[in-house]
Order: structure tokens, then C-alpha cells, then sequence
């Protein structure tokens, strides 16, 4: 995988988009990125086919689905690399851990290779901080050494509450943290991605989802500090990317 650029990079590259400039800048590792995201309830086969065909096409990290969905998408997605993510305690995520748990365990056994949980909200704003830890930690466990994004729904929470279920995250053992669900009152800010890079430190992952639909978008939430992006408009993001008349390359 090509190399994320940095926020002065980034900046340049915006840039130059902004300016008019078609090229040549090197967007290569944008598809990389990409969580290729269907999440509404009743999709259709068809859909999910169409999902994975264009995540496949374009190298896309993955596809991010409702857990029921992810049997079908593991046996498209067999082979190719781009992985399936299953969402748990979805979109509400105050559902007792339990019912967590056996979600995560029926998605990995059914070939999910990510995690996406939804944050216990109403547990971390009664300010129950080691009962949100228990709930992260048991899906973690649960997950048997998938990675787990823990969706804190910033739309919601205040700054202190956004900066403790960072923490919390963190040290119950996820992988990252990740703004949205795409079904609250808003999605992704630059402001909340620069808050979580900072509350995780740099070597953690920082998922950027909920409102990210154009290339300029992604490109902010990258010069933030978004190490992965979800979005339902992935092929219309990289299909915006500049290319190299000579390899064909973003």
C-alpha cells in the first residue's frame, strides 16, 4: 500500500485541485483508504453484488455492511484482498454487551476481517466509564484478533465525552476510533478528526465516516489525521481523482 501523505502534502494536493490543477499528483494511495460502505437496512443481493464488484474494481481496503449481510459478501469478496466489515450494535449501540458479542462472534465466523461497533453512549455520558470499557473489551476479545473501530457518534457527545471514549478505546484494545454511523444528526467534522488524532496519538487509526462524499472531503479528513475513510460514494471520490495520462494511476 502506498504511503499516506502528510497534512502539508495533502494540503498541497488540495491545493492544486483547487486551483484547477489536473495533475500530476499522486493519489495512488487514496482507493487504499476506502471503506466502501452500504449500511441500509433491507439491501438487496443485488446491491451487495454490485458493492463488491466495484470495491474489487477499484481496490478499495474494504466493504462495510450490516453483519447479516457479511456471508454473502466474504464469498464475493474471496481472493480478492479487499476485506469485508461487518457494523455491530447498530446504529444505536446502547444494546447490552451481550448481544454485542454474539454479533461480533457470528460475523467472524461468517468472514469478517474488521469490526465497526457503535460506542455505548448512554453508558458514557452517565459517565459509567469502566462499564464502556467492559463493552469495548469484550468485543475485542470476541473479535479473536480482528481489528475493532469503535464508532463514537460525535455528533452527539461533547468535547470531553469525545476525548474519554477515545481513551476508553484505546486501552480496552481497539484499533481505532471512528466518528459516525451516517445515521445521526451529522457525520464527519474536520474539527472532531483533528480532536481524535490528538486524543489517540499517531500511531492509532482514526476512521473518518458520515458526510465524506466528494474527493475534496476525503482529502480534508486525510489532512486531518483520517487514516481511513468510509463512504458510500467511494467509486465517485477516486473516479474524481486526477490520473496520470501515462499510467492510469490516481
Amino acid at each position: 500500500m502506498a504511503k499516506i501523505p502528510s497534512a502539508h502534502e495533502t494540503a498541497e494536493i488540495l491545493e492544486a485541485l483547487s486551483s484547477g490543477e489536473s495533475g500530476p499528483q499522486d493519489l495512488s494511495w487514496l482507493p487504499a483508504l476506502i471503506d466502501h460502505t452500504l449500511l441500509k437496512p433491507g439491501t438487496s443481493e443485488a446491491e451487495l453484488t454490485k458493492l463488491c464488484e466495484e470495491a474489487i474494481q477499484h481496490r478499495f481496503a474494504t466493504v462495510c455492511v450490516r453483519s447479516e449481510n457479511i456471508p454473502l459478501c466474504a464469498k464475493l469478496l474471496q481472493g480478492s484482498g479487499v476485506k469485508p466489515i461487518a457494523v455491530v450494535g447498530f446504529p444505536d449501540g446502547d444494546v447490552p454487551t451481550m448481544d454485542k458479542v454474539s454479533e461480533t462472534g457470528r460475523a467472524i465466523a461468517a468472514g469478517a476481517k474488521e469490526i465497526d461497533m457503535v460506542l455505548a453512549k448512554g453508558l458514557l455520558r452517565k459517565r459509567a466509564h469502566a462499564e464502556v470499557f467492559a463493552d469495548i473489551k469484550a468485543v475485542v476479545e470476541a473479535a479473536a484478533k480482528a481489528p475493532v473501530k469503535v464508532i463514537l457518534e460525535t455528533c452527539l457527545l461533547d468535547e470531553e465525552e469525545k476525548l474519554m471514549a477515545c481513551a476508553l478505546a484505546k486501552a480496552a484494545g481497539a484499533s481505532f476510533v471512528k466518528t459516525s454511523t451516517g445515521f445521526s444528526t451529522a457525520g464527519a467534522t474536520v474539527e472532531d478528526i483533528q480532536l481524535m488524532r490528538r486524543a489517540v496519538g499517531p500511531n492509532f487509526g482514526v476512521k473518518a465516516s458520515g458526510g465524506v462524499r466528494t474527493l475534496e472531503d476525503a482529502l480534508r479528513m486525510v489532512q486531518a489525521g483520517a487514516t481511513r475513510i468510509g463512504t458510500s460514494n467511494g467509486v465517485g471520490i477516486v473516479g474524481n481523482a486526477p490520473k496520470s495520462a501515462a499510467t492510469g494511476v490516481y
